[in-house]
């Protein structure tokens, strides 16, 4: 990673070339990889720490990556006018979303949190829509919904159809998170996207830090290698490095078109739930696959 000055940068960074437009949807799908295993390695952190303590821990660790990162590279903070779009997206990405859907997890499965994620690229297409005037194709979304309904029959299936006490916190989760998603596209165009996570994760440390030191005094803590591992993912994997590839594809590709990417999420998730987890899925899942494949390719065609 190069150092670049947030503070000067005045122009956003081209992306009409198709090779950086491959890039930028190579770098989203990276994200979603690792957003995808967000919610089993949840699950094995709140194995050995309660949701407070695990939220606030990965906050810290995740900043701390971020913000050595920063001090190593000498990069000097962003200008003025950036401060509010970086307060979305840490309210969004590095609190909001980690916080309310820890807490679903308690008492939800992953396979029914998936429910939720999956109306994530949707929501995220649309708030941008509402924020920036952005106004894909009629293709782009006739596609967008189809895949949507897709994944929601689908995790909804898994679920039996059933909403529990999580899904207040799920929703919540959503719009958060869209939100949080939208802003840092906007800023990843105008500064690099690691340092927008950067940033956001250093603007954090003043709450999360006592938040921490608070949580860890009043909730029992476990360690064991599913709980350190699940921590350590959620901070490095989920809270740093995956976002600095999603905000950067987000740049490169669009907001809408990255957004719909994240349909796959909910099904690689319920992959890493058998396979770390031993959750079982049904026969439905090739179907629902190729489905949200057809999809996110007709998504990724139209133009807007």
């Amino acid at each position: 990673m190069r150092a670049q000055s947030s503070a000067t940068a005045a122009t956003p960074i081209a992306v009409d070339s198709p090779a950086p437009s491959r890039a930028g949807t190579l770098q989203a799908a990276l994200g979603v990889v690792a957003f995808s295993l967000t919610f089993p390695a949840t699950a094995w952190g709140l194995e050995g720490f309660g949701p407070w303590s695990l939220v606030a821990v990965r906050s810290v660790l995740a900043a701390v990556l971020a913000g050595g990162c920063l001090l190593a590279l000498r990069v000097p903070p962003p200008a003025r006018r950036h401060w509010p779009g970086l307060a979305v997206v840490a309210a969004g990405v590095v609190l909001g979303f980690p916080l309310l859907t820890t807490l679903a997890l308690e008492t939800s499965t992953t396979a029914h949190a998936a429910v939720v994620v999956g109306l994530l690229p949707l929501t995220t297409a649309l708030l941008s829509a509402l924020r920036f005037g952005i106004r894909p194709s009629r293709t782009f979304w006739a596609a967008a919904l189809a895949g949507a309904a897709a994944v929601v029959a689908f995790t909804v299936q898994q679920s039996g159809g059933a909403l529990t006490a999580a899904d207040g916190y799920l929703f919540g989760a959503l719009l958060v998170c869209a939100a949080g998603y939208t802003e840092g596209g906007r800023l990843a165009r105008v500064m690099p996207g690691w340092q927008v996570i950067g940033w956001a994760l250093v603007l954090c440390l003043p709450l999360t830090v006592p938040a921490a030191a608070l949580a860890l005094a009043h909730e029992p803590v476990r360690l064991g290698v599913h709980s350190v591992a699940g921590l350590l993912w959620v901070a490095a994997g989920s809270q740093f490095l995956g976002l600095v590839v999603w905000y950067r594809g987000m740049a490169a590709v669009g907001i809408p078109k990255a957004s719909q990417l994240q349909l796959a999420q909910p099904l690689l998730t319920l992959v890493w739930s058998v396979l770390l987890l031993g959750e079982h899925l049904s026969a439905a899942a090739p179907v629902t696959a190729v489905a949200v494949l057809v999809c996110i390719a007709v998504t990724q065609r139209a133009r807007g």
